[in-house]
């Protein structure tokens, strides 16, 4: 009976106090804009707007995976805002940010009832980012014809969303919070 106890022990996240996970969240933060400006100065262009590798998204899933749905989408929002803030306009925030809810919200559903591993959730959030900033693009321009870009959208988010989930998951088992 011991044994058990012990093993479920294990399997709990441990509580992290209040000043540590504001720490954490800031460094997290600062860790996604730097990738998110790294990402920028690689001149990545397949030819194919909206396309990128989405680096930033590493520090999400990480932080999904061992801090919770609360400090990621701090951390998504955060970044999100204080990159476009710094390197953006208003309707970059307002592209990202709808990416950003709708690729959290995906992500966390798909974690939550164990559909994928750490990979299938990131490609899962890749492509649900593409269809948020897909939305966004068909309101303001008002014309639903921009969905038949979904497609090429979709291909590239599941490209670079393996990419994406397979650094993640590398870092999840390595890193200790």
């Amino acid at each position: 009976m011991n044994k058990e106890k012990k093993i479920k022990d294990k399997r709990e996240k441990p509580t992290i106090s209040s000043s540590r996970m504001t720490a954490l969240c800031g460094v997290f933060i600062a860790l996604a804009m730097v990738l998110s400006y790294l990402e920028s100065l690689v001149p990545i262009s397949f030819a194919i707007p909206g396309i990128k590798l989405g680096l930033a998204n590493i520090v999400t899933i990480i932080a999904l995976v061992k801090l919770g749905l609360k400090p990621a989408l701090i951390i998504s929002i955060g970044r999100v805002l204080l990159s476009g803030l710094l390197f953006g306009n208003p309707a970059t925030i307002m592209y990202s940010m709808a990416g950003a809810l709708l690729s959290i919200t995906v992500m966390f559903i798909v974690r939550k009832f164990k559909l994928l591993a750490i990979t299938g959730t990131s490609v899962c959030g890749a492509v649900a980012h593409n269809i948020g900033q897909l939305i966004v693009a068909a309101i303001i321009i008002e014309n639903t014809k921009i969905f038949y870009y979904v497609a090429v959208l979709s291909i590239s988010g599941i490209i670079t969303g393996i990419l994406i989930g397979i650094l993640a998951g590398f870092i999840v088992k390595n890193i200790h919070l």
